[in-house]
Parts: C-alpha cells; sequence; structure tokens
C-alpha cells in the first residue's frame, strides 16, 4: 500500500472516529493541525510521512476524555497502524509523538526527541493560540461546565501533571497556565514567527475582555 494510501485511509478513519467529538478536539482540529503541520515540514528536514501520521493520530482519543487514560490514544494509533500494515518503526515513532506532544501543565519532560515530533507538537500547539485558540479555550470550558472568569481564582502557573488533568479552573486561567506560555515553547523557527503574531492577539483580547469585566467601555 502507497504512503498515499495509508494517509488517506487514516484520514478517513481519523474522521469516523472523532464524529462525535468536542468542538476543538474533532476532525476540524486534526485538520488544521495536519495543515500546519505540513507548513512546518516544508522547512524541515523530516520525515513527512511520520509527521502527516503523527499529526492526524495525536488526539485519535484524547485523555482529558477518556478519563485521563494516557494509554487509549497510543493503542488505538497502533492497532489502526498495523492494520495498514506500516513499518514496524514508522508505527513506534508516531506512538512516540503522540505520548510526547501533551502539555501536561507544562512542567513534565519529555522522554522522547525528534525533528517530527518537534513539527507535530509546534503545528499542535498552533492551534491552541490565537483567534482559534481563543475558541478553543472556552467552547471547552463550556463543554466542562467552568465560570468563565473569577478574579478570586487566581492562575495556578506551577501545576504538576495531576493537577494540570484534574483542574477545574475558570477558562480566563487557562491562558496563562497554558496557552501564553506556549511562544516560548515553540520548537521550529517558522512555529515561532507564527506564534509571535497569535501571542499578540491573545493579549489584546485578554486587555479588551478585562475592560469590559469591569465596566471600563
Amino acid at each position: 500500500m502507497s504512503e498515499q494510501n495509508i494517509i488517506d485511509n487514516t484520514k478517513a478513519f481519523v474522521k469516523k472516529t472523532l464524529i462525535n467529538a468536542e468542538g476543538g478536539h474533532d476532525w476540524f482540529h486534526i485538520e488544521r493541525v495536519y495543515n500546519n503541520a505540513q507548513l512546518l515540514a516544508k522547512n524541515e528536514e523530516a520525515n513527512t510521512f511520520v509527521v502527516c501520521l503523527g499529526a492526524l493520530l495525536h488526539d485519535i482519543a484524547d485523555y482529558k476524555f477518556h478519563n485521563g487514560d494516557e494509554t487509549v490514544g497510543p493503542e488505538m494509533a497502533r492497532n489502526f497502524l498495523a492494520t495498514q500494515e506500516v513499518d514496524p518503526e514508522v508505527i513506534t515513532h508516531v506512538i512516540k509523538i503522540i505520548e510526547n506532544i501533551s502539555f501536561k501543565g507544562g512542567n513534565t519532560n519529555r522522554d522522547f526527541h525528534s525533528t517530527e515530533l518537534d513539527i507535530v507538537q509546534d503545528a499542535d500547539r498552533l492551534d491552541a493560540l490565537g483567534a482559534i485558540g481563543i475558541a478553543r479555550t472556552f467552547n471547552y470550558g463550556g463543554f466542562k461546565g467552568r465560570a468563565l472568569y473569577d478574579p478570586e481564582i487566581k492562575p495556578h502557573l506551577t501545576m504538576t501533571k495531576e493537577e494540570y488533568k484534574l483542574s477545574t479552573a475558570p477558562t480566563i486561567n487557562h491562558f496563562y497556565e497554558k496557552l501564553l506560555l506556549l511562544k516560548d515553547r515553540m520548537n521550529t523557527a517558522t512555529g515561532r514567527r507564527i506564534a509571535e503574531e497569535r501571542h499578540l492577539f491573545m493579549l489584546l483580547f485578554l486587555k479588551e475582555f478585562y475592560a469590559e469585566w469591569q465596566g471600563e467601555k
């Protein structure tokens, strides 16, 4: 089977699997990350087949929607890729990308490194920034029934992985606990350039949000 056929089959598999997913982690999120990854890969020496598969399968079963279980996604991806007779080394690389891509509070060190992971991680993080990032954040907050903002609840910037997974903080706090930290954690030059612009847009949004919250305008 050709690489393009495998990619096409993977797209179909992901679309079907995520048909009822939360709006910030649905097929359209995957598609945006896939497109971002291809853009970033143009300026890097990378295995584009691994990049494409990693981007398409990175959220096949996000732990946030599986009771915090981080093994479901890698297992689903591994089983699917095996049906496509993908080379075992490629499967292993893709699984490592899935296992290491997540932010998880920002205080967890990656135990695997590759250019392909750098690209897919940047592509995923770009979708957490800018206008799309803002929309996804509030969509997820609404999905979880979280408050928009509570001035009495301050952002927690030193969360452990478990604290991050269990957090129920207001949505605005997520900007400080994750989104505004991403600009300085990008791996690729192209990712950093795009993140810079999206970061500034989020700062403008927050400035407007607080002004409206306080009745200043």
